[in-house]
């Protein structure tokens, strides 16, 4: 086990896997937003091709157990998308090469202790937070989970995203009787039309 109190130049085997995911979900992204319709809530989206700078408190990697624990005030940030949390674990698959594997060693991710998630002029929070490489699908749940867009706001307790799809699905909380509250002002950005079938 290794353990760093200040993290710094010794990220770089679990940021390197960590992030090479970055070009993978943007792709995704860009040819599933190319295919959507657009809509109010965009998708929260990485810049694959900026420099990421990851900053925490501490990072412990443990080998044996196949995690690397980024602790205290993390915060990453790569180009306009800045996630913000007090804990990111990132677990690979066992017996993976992470640093010759890049994001293909990485099983899932699990970020905790409120998590703010920014993406040019969207912002998400929750409690918790995590995203599954395989089926890349990202799930924020918390007491009060809150998705904004200007003045555009849903709240709820559960977002899932699929970032192969970029289809999301909002869940309300139970205290709520499982109602999701949405607030759209209309005069927020302006939409593009959606062409009409006949076009």
């Amino acid at each position: 086990m290794f353990r760093f109190d200040r993290a710094g130049p010794m990220l770089v085997a679990a940021v390197v896997a960590l992030f090479a995911l970055g070009a993978a979900n943007a792709a995704a992204q860009k040819a599933a937003q190319s295919a959507a319709p657009s809509s109010g809530f965009g998708g929260l989206k990485m810049s694959s091709d900026a420099p990421i700078q990851i900053e925490s408190d501490k990072l412990e990697v443990r080998d044996k157990e196949n995690m690397a624990i980024f602790s205290g005030n993390v915060a990453v940030v790569q180009g306009t998308t800045v996630l913000k949390a007090g804990k990111l674990t990132v677990f690979y698959v066992p017996g993976s090469n992470v640093t010759s594997s890049g994001s293909s060693a990485i099983d899932h991710l699990l970020v905790e202790d409120t998590v703010y998630v920014k993406s040019e002029d969207q912002v998400a929070t929750g409690d918790k937070g995590t995203f599954d490489m395989k089926t890349e699908m990202l799930v924020l749940t918390g007491d009060k989970v809150v998705l904004t867009q200007g003045k555009n706001i849903l709240v709820g307790c559960k977002l899932t995203v699929s970032m192969k799809t970029n289809q999301a699905n909002f869940e309300g909380c139970a205290k709520s009787g499982g109602r999701v509250t949405t607030l759209l002002d209309p005069k927020s950005k302006p939409q593009t039309p959606a062409p009409s079938p006949s076009e």
